[in-house]
């Protein structure tokens, strides 16, 4: 069985070992730090002998879109021809790096965030359709703002194509592969899932039409970029509300059959993930973040981006029973991963809740009573606590040997504001800082 050291080959492309770091948010944006800001945040992992780096999403077109305040965007080739840098970093290293492509679509910040909705009224959200009935309701409740421009055929055709140019120059600037964001509510979610997607065209109707969006993605890419590695998540959208609330959504089954069609269409790897059709802590479960909600110094932020004190503490509220809800549960996409590789034969890629070395061999197949649940294993918040985290986990580390992120989720709701994505909770800080006085994190 395969071991965390081992090598790994995905679509041609050797990956040293089989630990990645998924994808976070940088908040680099694109000004004239951004390169510098990306190199700060994911060459340390490089640096520590993490195999892959996976770039976060980044957006594939000039305006609207972005998920969070600070997402970069890749549709200016001459800003990604300033990302060689970045990558002959991490090549440096021994590493290789993807990024990951994305559209908010409905949810974009032109949705939720009340200061960038006023600063930029001319604003419309790309969607697949008309927006549920779930959230033109909450439009109506003031809770969201929905101004849909529900894409033509035609327009479905471009933004492929704009995924397509991005990977060229992705690929022009020294990415090693293209990592498609198919899951956590962007617009390649919302074309497969029947929750969004309710065309009468090519790209709607049917399991086998919702997925052309991602088969024409695929095919704009192989013409600019030949047989670069391109991977994708898959979604499954069991943790959404069940019905009445929401009826139409992706099952386990469904994601199952989506992994098979896309290595049909030519896909080189595939990472499940159980997400929910609208955003929540569905997505990265833990604890109830009190200390970044508690934070005076970012109650303005907060409320510049919910509309006001009143909204912001209502998300809170809505946070905490969520917290609650969605409690921490280790390597939850593991049963997904399992069933989609059982029917198929590229790279399966596990992430969301790994915590432990040993729980990494057993998901790679180390314990011999047990079929392997995946081909490489992947983490992203505790690489917020420890950016050198892949010194301790690798070189046949210790099974006990275990993060120090807490799954606290203080690192992630100050990113609203555009805060820069880092630990921010005390004692895993001084652990940290204990660890490295020790020179743990050198190699």
């Amino acid at each position: 069985m395969a071991t965390l050291e081992d090598s790994i080959e995905i679509g041609g492309v050797t990956i040293p070992n089989r630990l990645y770091r998924a994808p976070l948010l940088e908040c680099a944006g694109n000004g004239p730090d951004a390169v510098d800001t990306l190199i700060d945040d994911l060459e340390p992992a490089a640096e520590s002998g993490v195999g892959l780096i996976c770039q976060g999403a980044t957006i594939v077109r000039g305006d609207g879109g972005c998920a969070a305040p600070g997402m970069t965007r890749v549709h200016d080739p001459a800003f990604v021809e300033r990302l060689s840098r970045l990558t002959d970093r991490i090549h440096d290293h021994g590493s290789r790096i993807v990024v990951q492509l994305e559209h908010g679509g409905l949810r974009s910040m032109e949705t939720w965030h009340a200061e960038h909705r006023k600063d930029h009224p001319e604003l419309e959200q790309l969607a697949v359709s008309e927006p549920p009935w779930q959230l033109q309701l909450l439009d109506r409740l003031g809770f969201l703002s929905y101004d849909p421009h529900v894409l033509s055929t035609d327009e479905v055709y471009e933004l492929a194509a704009d995924f397509g140019r991005s990977a060229a120059y992705a690929a022009d600037a020294g990415y090693d592969g293209i990592h498609l964001a198919g899951a956590n509510m962007g617009i390649v979610q919302q074309f497969l899932s029947p929750f969004y997607n309710r065309r009468t065209d090519e790209f709607g109707g049917s399991p086998e039409a919702r997925l052309e969006f991602l088969a024409v993605v695929h095919d704009e890419i192989r013409e600019r970029t030949g047989d670069i590695p391109l991977l994708t998540k898959v979604p499954a959208e069991t943790p959404a509300p069940p019905a009445p609330v929401v009826r139409r959504k992706l099952s386990l089954e469904d994601g199952v059959e989506i992994a098979r069609r896309l290595e049909a269409i030519g896909y080189d790897a595939v990472v499940p993930v159980q997400t929910s059709v609208v955003w929540d802590m569905s997505i990265v479960r833990g604890a109830y973040p009190e200390r970044a909600w508690e934070n005076e110094g970012l109650h303005d932020a907060y409320d510049a981006a919910f509309g006001g004190t009143a909204r912001r503490k209502l998300v809170a509220a809505a946070n905490r029973i969520q917290s609650l809800q969605y409690d921490f549960d280790p390597a939850w996409n593991e049963a997904f991963c399992r069933r989609v590789r059982e029917q198929v034969s590229i790279p399966v890629l596990a992430e969301g809740g790994i915590r432990e070395r040993g729980q990494m061999d057993r998901l790679l197949g180390g314990d011999d009573s047990d079929e392997p649940a995946c081909e490489m294993v992947g983490l992203a918040r505790p690489f917020y606590a420890e950016p050198r985290l892949g010194a301790r986990l690798l070189e046949d580390a210790p099974d006990e040997t275990r993060v120090l992120c807490e799954s606290c989720n203080n690192c992630t709701v100050p990113q609203v504001t555009g805060a820069p994505g880092m630990c921010r909770t005390p004692q895993v800080l001084q652990k940290r800082g204990d660890l490295e006085r020790e020179g743990v994190y050198e190699r």
